[in-house]
């Protein structure tokens, strides 16, 4: 038996020596393909501001020129080579002119991201942020929303350290695995993407987002669990995506998000959800449940909150006051999948 023990701790010792091996060059390859094609990008986007340089008229021809680039690179290599992403590329030169200052630790999407900013010192100040903290997409993204930049500018220097130890509390470091299996890579590396990567993978990295986005907008959302078990009889279970509790409205708040096209079924489903929440969750005292279908559709987003039909009148005169309304729902699950789809890992 010792004998066993002392060879199983060798070959532990063995994998996990050969583990670090694989992981570490899966990383070098990973950064090395993305690196290479954020170079690829500024080549491009140098040969596009060039060109549309010699133009009379700069602006419909660089609309023109845009146009017919588009069209032919997207046929011949996909959708990573549209139009909106030839001005990025284009903006990309432009902004980051000097091809040997660009960054390897950083991704195409973290320089979308800086695109965006129009004061040159706080593209500085995010870009050398994001590699010295090694911050994900996500929290780049969140840092920006939140005016870290200016919120550090406007605060004195002594003091300026709980602001970052704030940041550090939320961020979300980067993988390498991220990287590689974004779409961007993909496309320029014409690897495509499998299909059934997005109805459980897609539906979940949103459900996450959404969680945040709840508990962010202060209003009195509480945990409560994710995937909850709803045992309708002893061989019949249905687990709701996200549950709440809204201790200003004393109320349960249950939500489902659908990746498709929403269904009957579904609004029963969650008619069914409310209904057993009624009777056999909420409290004495509590005010009645709400039933919230969060449905993304590729090209459409759908919310529809489902209540019993006695407590219509209750939802209209108070519960809206602190539940977000359709429009900022609808405008966060867009933006979640857009960035989901941009950012997040693609299963094999």
């Amino acid at each position: 038996m010792p004998r066993k023990i002392a060879t199983g701790n060798k070959v532990q010792t063995l994998y996990s020596s050969i583990r670090q091996i694989i992981d570490e060059a899966r990383s070098k390859v990973y950064r090395t393909a993305n690196f290479t094609m954020v170079q690829a990008y500024w080549q491009i986007g140098k040969l596009i501001v060039e060109e549309e340089q010699k133009g009379k008229k700069r602006a419909e021809y660089g609309s023109f020129l845009l146009k017919e680039l588009s069209e032919q690179l997207t046929t011949e290599y996909g959708k990573g080579f549209d139009e909106s992403n030839l001005r990025h590329m284009r903006g990309f030169y432009s902004s980051f002119p000097i091809q040997d200052a660009l960054r390897p630790e950083l991704s195409w999407t973290h320089y979308r991201l800086l695109l965006k900013l129009e004061r040159e010192d706080a593209k500085d100040f995010y870009l050398q942020e994001s590699i010295d903290g090694n911050w994900s997409t996500r929290t780049l993204e969140r840092q920006i929303n939140s005016l870290y930049f200016e919120r550090m500018m406007l605060t004195p220097v002594r003091k300026r350290g709980l602001i970052r130890k704030e940041a550090e509390g939320k961020k979300e470091m980067a993988q390498a695995s991220d990287i590689i299996k974004d779409p961007y890579v993909l496309e320029f590396l014409d690897l495509k993407s499998k299909a059934d990567f997005y109805e459980h993978d897609l539906e979940q990295a949103i459900i996450d987002k959404l969680q945040d986005f709840l508990l962010e907008l202060g209003k009195g959302f509480c945990f409560v669990a994710r995937q909850y078990r709803l045992t309708v009889d002893a061989r019949k279970h249905f687990y709701a995506d996200l549950v709440f509790y809204n201790y200003i409205l004393k109320c349960f708040v249950v939500i489902d998000l659908k990746v498709g096209e929403l269904t009957h079924q579904d609004i029963g489903q969650m008619d069914m959800y409310v209904r057993y929440f009624e009777d056999q969750v909420k409290q004495k005292g509590d005010n009645p449940t709400i039933g919230l279908i969060l449905c993304s559709e590729k090209n459409k987003t759908i919310v529809k909150y489902s209540l019993l039909s006695e407590s219509k009148q209750i939802f209209a005169s108070k519960y809206k006051t602190y539940l977000p309304t359709e429009k900022q729902l609808v405008k966060e699950i867009k933006r979640e999948r857009e960035l989901v789809e941009t950012e997040q890992r693609l299963k094999k």
